[in-house]
């Protein structure tokens, strides 16, 4: 079913032009109005996936209409229109929810590839709830962002697993989110009301986990001059979330396995042993495997631990995943900075989509952030999100990794699109961004390859710095 589309303006005359636009290149429906008042009553009966709105009305604001219109569909994409643009009324329409900010007199294709984004941006929303209502989320669930298949994946298995008690065992690469993904299998967990209990495993040193773990008695050492209650006993009902499990000491491993066999352990200088109720969760970004074979990891530890066992996916198996990503961090850092940022550009993101992300999700917040604070203007540009790295594209073979999942027509286009962009990326690298050489060595047109690097969104900052001509 096409998207539905809300357009409210006192011109008469701008909501014709704007309904128009729209009829002409897209198969969404438009409903328009010229009053707030009546645009806030129809908004209430009607379902609409978008809204479009002047930010000068008489008797209603746009940013007032904005709030009533937010208050009532808190998800819901709004566009803001103004002939009278400012940094301030450009920062408080952010603030207030906006999607984006567009200033009268606009293009017609600057008004459809914004409304084009902002559905799109709805329909991975709608995703995500829809996702979140089969998880069980509620408002307190911990965000996952994404609407990847290998993302989907993970949550599904997160849904079959957490309503049970058994010991999981989350895998990744740095930064891929394995703590959200425990904090989510606790929040769904039959265990929710009680305590989550973290337990970073390489921030303790080895000489006092024990007793952060199990707890002591007075008198066990120098130094304990009263008894203290460990982790383990805090977790008592709840769940005891064990993060980079493969840095603990053999020592403890040994110890740890007795409380996940028995469910027992003794404080340090204890002879009483005590019981715990605890749901476990592990995380590594070790190859255990590799460990046990070196002798750093005990295998039946591992076996204990490895009951359920899922990877989280890195940035190169969803990549997908990398706009609305960014679109969420940028919207984030924009309001705890109060900078105008509203938009990536499309040489942004296309930097982002080639990017190789050996910190995955962590490094991808890291540059929006920095993106946001070096930002002078609304829209994030390359330069701004690029300031400390060289944007270097990743490896072909794991950005189409996953097009086998697709249907022909689009798993087709996306290797078509991967071949392009690869071919020339590296064409332009061979011969050092001579364009007439790199087209000589293609057999192909000067001004044909011109039109594939711009069509393959190379005509970036990053390359007219490398390759200007």
């Amino acid at each position: 079913m096409a998207g539905r589309i809300l357009i409210v303006d006192d011109e008469k005359d701008m909501l014709l032009l704007i309904s128009r636009f729209i009829a002409e290149e897209t198969d969404y429906r438009v409903t328009t109005e010229n009053d707030p008042r009546k645009a806030l009553e129809i908004f209430e009966k009607t379902r609409f996936d978008l809204v479009i709105l002047d930010l000068k009305m008489p008797k209603m604001s746009g940013i007032e209409l904005l709030r009533q219109i937010k208050k009532i569909r808190p998800d819901i994409s709004v566009i803001i229109i103004t002939a009278y643009a400012t940094i301030e009324t450009a920062v408080q329409a952010i603030q207030e929810g906006a999607y984006d900010y567009i200033t009268k007199p606009f293009q017609r294709e600057r008004i459809l590839l914004t409304i084009g984004k902002a559905m799109q941006w709805r329909a991975i929303v709608s995703e995500n709830i829809a996702l979140r209502e089969v998880l069980g989320q509620t408002d307190a669930a911990p965000p996952i962002i994404g609407a990847s298949r290998a993302l989907k994946s993970t949550l599904e298995m997160i849904r079959h697993v957490a309503p049970t008690t058994a010991t999981v065992l989350i895998t990744g690469e740095s930064g891929t989110g394995k703590e959200l993904a425990a904090r989510a299998v606790h929040q769904y967990s039959l265990r929710n009301d009680k305590p989550l209990i973290t337990v970073n495993c390489t921030a303790i040193s080895e000489n006092v986990i024990e007793s952060e773990l199990f707890g002591h008695v007075k008198g066990a050492f120098t130094g304990a001059w009263k008894d203290k209650k460990g982790l383990v006993e805090e977790a008592d009902g709840g769940t005891l979330f064990l993060d980079e499990i493969g840095d603990l000491n053999i020592s403890m491993q040994t110890k740890l396995l007795r409380l996940l066999q028995e469910g027992e352990y003794k404080p340090v200088g204890s002879t009483r042993t005590r019981k715990a109720d605890i749901r476990f969760v592990a995380a590594t970004n070790h190859d255990l495997e590799a460990d046990i074979r070196n002798g750093t990891f005990r295998e039946d530890l591992f076996f204990r631990l490895n009951v359920i066992y899922f990877q989280m996916p890195g940035l190169a198996r969803r990549r997908e995943d990398i706009p609305v990503l960014s679109e969420h961090f940028m919207k984030k850092y924009a309001l705890l900075y109060q900078k105008p940022a509203r938009r990536i550009s499309s040489e942004a993101l296309h930097a982002l989509a080639a990017y190789s992300f050996s910190g995955n999700v962590r490094e991808l917040e890291n540059m929006i952030e920095r993106g946001v604070i070096f930002s002078r203007s609304d829209t994030l540009e390359v330069v701004d999100i690029f300031t400390s790295v060289d944007p270097k594209p990743a490896e072909a073979p794991e950005v189409s990794c996953n097009f086998l999942d697709m249907p022909f027509r689009e798993a087709k286009e996306a290797v078509i699109k991967q071949f392009y962009r690869q071919y020339i990326m590296g064409l332009l690298e061979q011969h050092n961004g001579n364009i007439s050489r790199a087209a000589e060595k293609a057999e192909i047109q000067r001004q044909y390859l011109h039109r594939l690097i711009k069509e393959a969104g190379l005509e970036t900052e990053m390359f007219k710095r490398k390759y200007e001509n």
